[in-house]
């Protein structure tokens, strides 16, 4: 994967984001700014695998707050 398509997909996955989508872009952007000018492969792919993990961590935590909500409306604690 391209750098460029880990940032699509954070920009999606950070519509949902609990502190704002304005929130996480910004920070986002100012990461990818942050890590322009490294040229290493291999720092390259640690970042792009940060990123994915990033992303594999954002779902999760969709899915749990989905699955609460569910959980709240349908059982009694």
């Amino acid at each position: 994967p391209e750098p460029g398509l880990i940032m699509d997909l954070l920009l999606y996955l950070s519509r949902e984001y609990p502190k704002g989508g304005d929130y996480f872009r910004d920070r986002l952007r100012a990461a990818f700014a942050r890590n322009k000018a490294v040229e290493d492969p291999k720092q390259i792919k640690a970042l792009i695998a940060r990123g994915e993990y990033m992303a594999r961590e954002l779902e999760a935590l969709y899915y749990l707050r989905k699955y609460r909500a569910m959980k709240k409306c349908y059982y009694e604690d």
